[in-house]
């Protein structure tokens, strides 16, 4: 995914239209990425591991959610499946996520995903012409 030795990470506040705010970490690698969601403060939550592996996805619940195990889930797949790699996703959340919560954060995490790919796709290149 991205050039040897090259780590990033990617720090955003999300607000939803509850007003609830979320604190979204990516942190990615040469083979996949680690999302960690928390609102609040910064606590590990819920986890979910998934890996893509010839248009498949399988998905290991590390830690399971006390509230939204299916809206983590679909995270972790998503951004495996996009990326072509490992995913983990850890979410802390205070109560239940309303469905307008789930879509401020998903949105931004594709967004996130989206770029980090954009960016490894062009070091790739730049690795390539070398």
């Amino acid at each position: 995914m991205q050039g040897e030795g090259s780590v990033t990470l990617i720090e955003r506040k999300v607000t939803s239209p509850s007003t609830r705010a979320f604190l979204i970490r990516l942190l990615t690698f040469q083979n996949g990425c680690f999302i960690a969601v928390s609102e609040g403060s910064d606590r590990i939550g819920s986890m979910h591991v998934s890996i893509a592996s010839s248009n498949k996805v399988n998905t290991a619940r590390v830690i399971p959610s006390k509230y939204d195990s299916i809206f983590i889930n679909t995270i972790s797949e998503t951004v495996s499946s996009r990326t072509n790699g490992i995913s983990i996703v850890c979410v802390h959340s205070l109560e239940q996520l309303h469905l307008d919560d789930m879509k401020a954060i998903m949105g931004e995490i594709m967004n996130l995903v989206g770029r980090s790919d954009e960016s490894n796709n062009q070091i790739q290149k730049e690795d390539f012409r070398q």
